[in-house]
């Protein structure tokens, strides 16, 4: 049959040709067009019930035609026909990724940001789904937002995280408190100023997006310090491209050792999506281990590492601001880099109660809203 014309339909040996909606020609493997056949998806789940490991022989068209704007292929030897809408095979015709509402261009901003974050009340972002919609662009465009008129409460941070999904543990916990603990286990947990930094980079893994509720700030000092790492690994991508290589290809190690605790990641400074741009950093000096590489690669490395991190000190880039009770600031733990200035101890009470939830759930939460339109 190879070759043999069928209306629109041409049969080749591992798949088959067809002309789509807007004529152009397209081809399709025949493992694939089986596996994706739309009987293959539970229509409550929509997960994959169809196995193609239990499949007996390789797949083959018996038969095919377009009718309309559906391909129809009757597969040899199983008695079973898969209707395919033509709009649905075209979205895979070139081998791309389907389209993905949450692959926003990312905006790089700078230390006079802050008049500019967005702002969302925490009534409005529970009751509005446009809110809600518009809080999650901010995080996946700026990295992130400002939460207003927080209530004093834990249960008013749990209910603002788990509208951006499920509660994530670090080795703090499901929850941590950051003001002067009388045992620190933690910088955070002292008065003293606190470097610029992503939080926990020894975790395999480390935690997507941040939450800071401020419950008080009375205290003298304690400037909070936010910036956008990825503004900065560009403009050291423009101005040193082996500097910016090193940083974005090298792993360097990360560890946390405290009591019971021995965590041990190696992570990469410069994040760097699929387009090959700069998603985020990783970045704590309180928490980066001894170097292991080789000493003639650290001839290259330190001096990147050093400019990148002096950089990031640059008040081109920082903004420093004071964080009021009520306020809670989200952010992306791989991209934005935050810290803080000394305060006194003595002078009034400061405490931040602080969760983490996925980057990858924030994703898909937005699709959802954005695809399905779901708005409250």
């Amino acid at each position: 049959m190879d070759g043999a014309q069928i209306g629109t339909v041409v049969l080749e040996e591992q798949g088959l040709s067809v002309l789509l909606a807007d004529g152009s020609p397209a081809y399709f493997n025949s493992w694939w067009l089986r596996d994706n056949c739309p009987t293959s998806f539970d229509a409550e789940t929509r997960e994959r019930t169809f196995d193609i490991f239990h499949h007996a022989t390789t797949p083959r068209p018996a038969a095919a035609r377009v009718e309309g704007d559906v391909l129809i292929v009757d597969w040899a030897g199983e008695g079973h026909v898969s209707r395919y809408p033509l709009a649905m095979l075209a979205g895979y015709a070139a081998g791309a990724p389907r389209p993905d509402p949450a692959d926003l261009p990312r905006r790089a901003w700078f230390a006079d940001h802050y008049p500019n974050l967005t702002r969302v009340a925490h009534a409005d972002l529970l009751e509005s789904g446009g809110e809600r919609r518009r809080w999650m662009e901010a995080l996946l465009v700026e990295g992130v937002a400002i939460v207003t008129d927080m209530p004093d409460s834990d249960e008013a941070l749990t209910r603002t995280a788990e509208l951006a999904g499920t509660i994530r543990p670090s080795f703090f916990g499901a929850y941590f408190d950051v003001r002067t603990h009388v045992k620190p286990t933690n910088l955070a947990y002292t008065s003293k100023a606190l470097e610029l930094h992503t939080d926990v980079p020894a975790e395999e893994l480390a935690p997507g997006i941040q939450y800071l509720h401020c419950r008080a700030n009375s205290v003298t000092g304690g400037l909070n310090l936010f910036l956008d790492g990825m503004a900065v690994a560009n403009d050291l991508r423009e101005a040193d491209p082996e500097a910016f290589r090193l940083l974005s290809e090298i792993e360097v190690p990360f560890y946390k050792e405290h009591d019971d605790i021995d965590m041990r990641a190696r992570q990469r400074v410069i994040e760097l999506d699929r387009h090959g741009e700069v998603s985020g950093v990783t970045l704590s000096q309180h928490m980066a281990d001894i170097f292991d590489l080789p000493q003639r690669v650290l001839d290259s490395y330190y001096p990147a590492f050093v400019r990148f991190g002096r950089m990031l000190q640059d008040k081109k880039y920082v903004m420093r601001f004071t964080l009021r009770a009520g306020e809670c600031i989200t952010f992306d733990n791989h991209r934005i880099v935050h810290g803080r200035e000394a305060y006194s101890a003595t002078s009034g009470e400061r405490h931040l109660r602080g969760t983490y939830t996925d980057r990858g759930e924030l994703r898909g939460l937005y699709r959802a809203l954005v695809s399905e339109g779901r708005f409250r």
